[in-house]
């Protein structure tokens, strides 16, 4: 998958993997990828910035926690993180449709 069709919906797709619950950096990379098929096998260089860019805006938190003798840093959502995924995720269903509809192979209403 191209990196520019995630423009604009990495923070969503980051959200909605933190919303089952609090999950260190290396599992919200690989539950992009396992909940995408791997189509979204992003790079540490790209999903790091964009946790620390979340949780300056509030909407993830995170905590350092200790396993099996190493220091992980666990993020979570935020009640404004859970609120910004609903309103993305309505956003997403709106352009989904649209685009969906105009990229589907069916025949188009005629125009004047």
């Amino acid at each position: 998958m191209r990196p520019e069709l995630l423009k604009g919906h990495l923070d969503a797709l980051l959200l909605a993997v933190l919303e089952p619950g609090p999950q260190h950096g290396y599992a919200v990379i690989e539950a992009l990828r396992a909940g995408s098929s791997g189509a979204l096998d992003l790079p540490t260089g790209t999903v790091y910035p964009a946790l620390h860019r979340l949780e300056r805006a509030g909407l993830i938190a995170s905590d350092w926690h200790s396993v099996g003798g190493r220091r992980r840093r666990a993020y979570r959502l935020t009640p404004a993180g859970q609120a910004a995924l609903g309103e993305q995720r309505a956003v997403w269903d709106q352009f989904s449709t649209a685009v969906t509809a105009l990229l589907s192979r069916g025949p188009r209403p005629a125009t004047a």
